[in-house]
């Protein structure tokens, strides 16, 4: 059932694919970070207004299908002047869709800090800023690390829907030796395979991460 030789000729299109679908999760990966973890900040902001801009924002990103944003980034952003070509399209609207996710796991790692420890800050003379960069978000970002590494792989998976708007990464690069060769099953087994294999090392890595910086902690 497996074709062996078929795997062998097709596995530079396929790293091909994976390389670009590494390229879309880190590069979106980081808009998401960036993104997310200033509205997650902003979120905890006393400004009301402020709070219900970024509710609405996560809410609206949160409720909709990424594919939809993905062609909305593709084919709607032109008609307003604003072209992308289809890589850079399929990376913002991911990195925009993971911000939104990542700043409730930043919000909800802010909120679990004990407040105690923020009065003793601005008791001391901290400000605020300086509350959140030396005292919060430390403690924080080692409490949602499990959460952030979750999102991360899920952006890997996340990844093949920019096969829809043309973006050549893995799983598109396996559907079109599919196409040519009709073995739907080889083809598949192994796309499935190479997803497994990049999933599973970045759990192994998001967990050492973990256990370092809890031993960093308890030190």
């Amino acid at each position: 059932m497996i074709d062996f030789p078929l795997i062998k000729q097709s596995l530079p299109a396929l790293a091909r694919g994976t390389l670009v679908t590494l390229q879309i999760a880190g590069l979106s990966g980081l808009i998401g970070m960036l993104l997310g973890t200033t509205l997650g900040i902003a979120h905890t902001s006393p400004f009301k207004p402020l709070r219900w801009l970024i509710t609405t924002y996560v809410t609206l990103i949160r409720g909709t299908p990424m594919l939809i944003q993905i062609t909305i980034a593709f084919y709607v952003l032109p008609q307003l002047g604003i072209g992308l070509p289809a890589f850079w399209a399929a990376i913002l609207a991911i990195g925009l869709n993971s911000a939104a996710y990542v700043s409730q796991i930043v919000k909800a790692g802010i909120q679990s800090i004990n407040k105690g420890q923020i009065e003793a800050a601005y008791s001391l003379g901290l400000s605020r800023w300086q509350t959140l960069r030396y005292i919060v978000l430390p403690q924080a970002f080692r409490v949602v690390t499990p959460a952030l590494g979750n999102e991360f792989i899920t952006l890997v998976k996340d990844s093949s829907l920019a096969s829809i708007i043309g973006v050549v990464e893995l799983t598109r690069e396996g559907s079109l030796i599919r196409s040519r060769t009709f073995d739907y099953f080889t083809l598949y087994a192994v796309i499935a395979l190479i997803y497994l294999v990049i999933t599973t090392t970045l759990s192994i890595i998001v967990s050492l991460v973990e256990q370092r910086m809890n031993r960093h902690a308890q030190n």
